[in-house]
């Protein structure tokens, strides 16, 4: 690998461990503060919205690449270039 790979990797890696540390400190910090019933209900339609997205989108992947969507596009007829 090139230096520039592992410095990107590098870089990656403590982005990552900000956020996980950020995460953390975040659920810690304040462990008594109630959260209301409309709270729980955004938290659960925010969840399941947010599936319903992903698992929407990875079947029209799917289906797309399966269906032959996904190939190049061919010349059904009229003149050819090989002339």
């Amino acid at each position: 690998m090139k230096t520039g790979s592992w410095l990107i990797i590098i870089v990656l890696l403590a982005i990552l461990a900000a956020a996980g540390w950020f995460g953390y400190a975040g659920l810690t910090t304040d462990p008594g503060v109630p959260i209301s019933i409309h709270g729980y209900i955004a938290m659960a339609l925010g969840i399941f919205f947010s599936l319903a997205i992903g698992i929407g989108l990875m079947a029209l992947v799917f289906y797309s690449s399966r269906a032959g969507y996904d190939e190049p596009p061919h010349q059904i007829g009229g003149r050819s270039d090989e002339e």
